[in-house]
């Protein structure tokens, strides 16, 4: 059956981080393809991590007591019916939470994946959209020149490390950069005699600036990601965690 369009509202929906699923990878793809989308999408997501910068220490704040659900229903039922009151609140709490991700802060609520595990989830997108073409997974081809290098760097906005996985039997194939709910980032694609093919992404954080190691699952993409003085980084593919570990361990040995 064929998708329908990308509109507006998928674009604002990817923006926002709350796309999941194919519909997920249709829009990176989409965005991949259309540049200028792309770039207005990322100033989005720009504004937004500023926004959530900005709220960051009135979010932390705890919840006033007036505004405590709990204490609003007490203090309005009759003093007959105040001891069912712990139960209504309860449920009225539990609905809350449900319905919104957590209570509504002067009008915003923070994002629902943030850090690494977000940059988790992107990574496996990325693979999902690039991996399975056989025509152009990537955007800038490996070809011995520095060309892919400078394109990762501006990407990024720094200078940047190509990972060499000729040691796990990989070939770089090339990359590309690609957009994501938190920014732009770049996309590294290798492969193997047997087909096998890996994608490292790499971006920068707002949340986990530093982060040691952690593993990650999607849809049988196994993947390793961490980060390390303000970049993080994400290995992901269709091999087993216990295969990619070590890979990762020597890419952050290398970076």
């Amino acid at each position: 059956m064929t998708s329908r369009p990308i509109n507006e509202d998928d674009l604002q929906a990817f923006a926002d981080g709350v796309l999941v699923g194919e519909r997920l990878h249709e829009v990176t793809r989409f965005l991949a393809a259309n540049p200028d989308a792309a770039k207005r999408i990322s100033s989005y997501q720009k504004d937004a991590a500023l926004l959530r910068s900005a709220l960051a220490p009135v979010a932390a704040e705890p919840i006033p007591s007036r505004l405590n659900l709990a204490n609003m229903i007490e203090n309005r039922r009759p003093a007959q019916k105040r001891r069912l009151a712990p139960m209504a609140a309860a449920a009225i709490v539990l609905l809350a939470i449900g319905a919104s991700g957590g209570w509504m802060l002067k009008g915003y609520s923070l994002p629902p994946i943030e850090g690494v595990a977000a940059l988790a989830q992107e990574a496996s997108a990325s693979y999902s959209a690039f991996a399975g073409d056989r025509i152009r997974p990537v955007e800038v081809r490996a070809d011995g020149s520095d060309t892919l290098k400078s394109f990762a760097s501006s990407t990024l906005g720094e200078t940047t490390i190509i990972p060499d996985l000729s040691k796990a039997g990989y070939r770089l194939m090339g990359g590309r950069a690609v957009p994501t709910p938190h920014g732009s980032g770049f996309m590294l694609m290798y492969d193997n005699d047997n087909g096998s093919r890996l994608v490292m992404l790499t971006r920068r954080m707002q949340v986990d600036q530093d982060r040691a190691m952690v593993a990650s699952e999607q849809g049988g993409i196994h993947g390793w990601s961490w980060a390390k003085d303000g970049l993080g980084y994400s290995l992901v593919g269709m091999v087993g965690s216990e295969e990619l570990h070590p890979i990762a361990d020597d890419i952050r040995s290398q970076i």
